[in-house]
């Protein structure tokens, strides 16, 4: 009788957490509005890293797996986290920091899956479809329809927040890609450890750039907390279990709700409006993003 209850539990978590993966990974952009008013946002950063990195080390070790890797892994994960994690967080901190809406930052990054697509068919020579390509055209038609009001007199931000969003965009695309070329065998934690250092490598001479002030407040104790245990560590190792579980598939054709969950988020939380073009457009980079996604992999043995 315990034993059905038991399995029975798991089967809802199996069922619910890659929902539960992608309202996780939502909350990235909230916590980077959370914590900006009190840390330059790569100052912000380093901080998260340095906490994350130890951390990581802990799992590996409690998890009686090792750090050491071969040279050609550890550089491979060392690109993967300097863009994954380096460039696409430095990206949508700074955005954030500057004014760009969290929402529309998470809008901008939401078209990664797109722009991911085409540098996987130009780099991997993987095909692209007629319908990525027309979840390309709808996703450009709707990000234009959020952004549009925003840029009426009066109500504008500056260029360069939106430009740094799109950098974080190609940053994590770019990356994706070069996941792809994992060395086969690499133990996935260990990878994660070294992606990291990667990251932390590229933030090191950016705070150098930035005054390294923290203004201790609950607001950014608990953006922190929250950004280094539930997302850079729950949320990545939710992934890792959906991986192990064959629920990868899943969590890819509900990933496209990230932008849409984000938005709703930060219209709560901070406030900021929503026009019903933006509205619109919100709905149409979900349908492009829903539309050129990857066919599901059938099972092996169907």
């Amino acid at each position: 009788m315990i034993l059905i209850i038991w399995n029975s539990e798991l089967t809802i978590l199996s069922r619910f957490a890659p929902a539960i993966f992608v309202f996780l990974w939502s909350t990235g952009f909230i916590g980077a509005k959370l914590g900006a008013p009190y840390a330059e946002p790569f100052v912000f950063l380093l901080l998260r890293f340095a906490c994350v990195l130890p951390l990581l080390a802990l799992i590996v070790w409690g998890a009686k797996q090792s750090l050491t890797l071969s040279k050609q892994q550890i550089t491979h994960a060392l690109i993967t986290g300097l863009l994954v994690h380096g460039v696409y967080l430095a990206g949508v901190f700074w955005a954030i920091d500057e004014g760009l809406p969290a929402g529309i930052t998470a809008m901008v990054t939401g078209l990664q899956p797109l722009v991911t697509a085409l540098i996987a068919g130009a780099f991997l020579g993987e095909a692209i479809s007629k319908k990525q390509w027309i979840g390309l055209s709808l996703g450009i038609l709707g990000l234009a329809c959020v952004l549009a009001p925003k840029w009426q007199l009066g109500d504008a931000f500056s260029l360069l927040p939106l430009l740094a969003a799109c950098a974080a965009m190609l940053g994590i695309s770019f990356g994706t890609v070069w996941q792809k070329r994992m060395p086969t065998g690499t133990p996935l934690l260990a990878a994660t450890f070294y992606q990291y250092v990667g990251a932390t490598l590229l933030l090191l001479p950016l705070t150098l750039t930035q005054e390294f002030s923290v203004t201790f407040t609950g607001e950014f104790v608990f953006a922190l907390f929250w950004l280094v245990f539930v997302l850079s560590i729950g949320a990545i190792l939710l992934l890792m279990m959906l991986i192990r579980a064959g629920n990868v598939a899943s969590t890819a054709s509900l990933f496209y709700l990230v932008p849409i969950a984000a938005t709703i988020e930060s219209y709560f939380l901070f406030e900021e409006s929503l026009s019903p073009l933006q509205i619109g457009g919100m709905f149409i980079i979900a349908a492009a993003l829903r539309l050129a996604r990857p066919p599901l992999a059938k099972p092996a043995n169907s």
